[in-house]
């Protein structure tokens, strides 16, 4: 019997967890598949980890990953999958935003070959103006990315094990999920869904988190931002290279029409500013260099071999 492993990071959801667990053990037992639940939690500070406890107590297919401290909403998840056992590893939230009738959608397209299968957001009950504003960011990340990234996906879904052994070989200590899994190698297959609102608590998500995850995938999947500051620069650089050129030999044909003084401070202002800058461009660029060796992405995935 094949095995399913699910993975749910929590942070204080004391009102989801009981029922989320419950949930997962009657979607799973309708199918033909042995399950693990692996609970990853965030040092939750309500009463989560008390009933995490309670459940695991009463049912063995729950395991818990208690963290010393709260990792954040990305380092957690990720830490989780990488300890699954599964043949595939379901990724789900535990606030109930993700329907689980996804279940045997994304367990029915792994039947059929898919490696990866995620979610994705078709509609939201969430605010519209929220949900406008994620399409739009994702729609220009996939333009400025190096890698063609799925839009309108969190990263949930179902992934093969082959798929979770190719992301333990990645030592990157603080991943993109959502860009990573559009790096490994495999096409990527999604099931459409309306997300409806959080079932119990508040959400997590605020400004800040959100900022750092917009800016994580940017930084992490694109180096257009860099070659354009490395650009500038060199426009820059120029430009107050030709302007210090200019004020000099308009001091050399206009000698007394300058005040005493400005020329050289004008002039030596411009000159330094320009090597400044362009230094600044080449710096970028070593800087672009180590952030490709410091992720330490294969440098091909095959896809297939023959007659070896």
């Amino acid at each position: 019997m094949k095995k399913i492993s699910f993975v749910t990071p929590t942070f204080n959801e004391e009102a989801n967890i009981e029922n989320l667990c419950e949930a997962i053990k009657n979607e799973i037992t309708k199918l033909n598949y042995d399950y693990e639940h692996i609970v990853i939690d965030n040092c939750s500070t309500d009463k989560t980890i008390e009933k995490l406890r309670n459940i695991t107590t009463k049912d063995k297919k729950v395991k818990v990953i208690i963290n010393s401290k709260n990792y954040g909403h990305i380092k957690s998840p990720f830490h989780g999958i990488l300890q699954s056992t599964g043949d595939a590893t379901i990724l789900m939230v535990s606030d109930f935003q993700e329907p689980m009738d996804l279940i045997p959608q994304y367990i029915k397209k792994w039947e059929l070959g898919a490696k990866i299968v995620l979610g994705e957001k078709e509609t939201s009950e969430e605010n519209s103006s929220m949900f406008f504003l994620r399409k739009m960011f994702y729609s220009f990340l996939n333009k400025i990315s190096e890698t063609k990234l799925s839009t309108n996906t969190t990263g949930t879904g179902l992934f093969d094990k082959e798929a979770i052994n190719r992301l333990k070989m990645i030592n990157d200590p603080y991943p993109y999920f959502r860009g990573l899994i559009s790096e490994i190698g495999f096409e990527i297959e999604t099931v459409k869904f309306a997300q409806p609102l959080r079932k119990f608590g508040i959400t997590k998500n605020n400004f800040f988190t959100l900022y750092d995850l917009a800016m994580l995938g940017i930084v992490k999947h694109s180096r257009m931002p860099l070659r354009f500051m490395t650009l500038i620069g060199f426009i820059a650089s120029f430009g107050c290279f030709l302007v210090a050129t200019v004020y000099f030999l308009l001091k050399l044909f206009f000698w007394d029409s300058f005040s005493l003084g400005s020329a050289p401070t004008i002039i030596g202002l411009f000159a330094i500013s320009s090597i400044q800058i362009m230094l600044l461009g080449l710096l970028g660029e070593y800087i672009g260099i180590i952030l490709l060796h410091q992720r330490n992405m294969p440098l091909v995935i095959e896809k297939e071999r023959i007659n070896f």
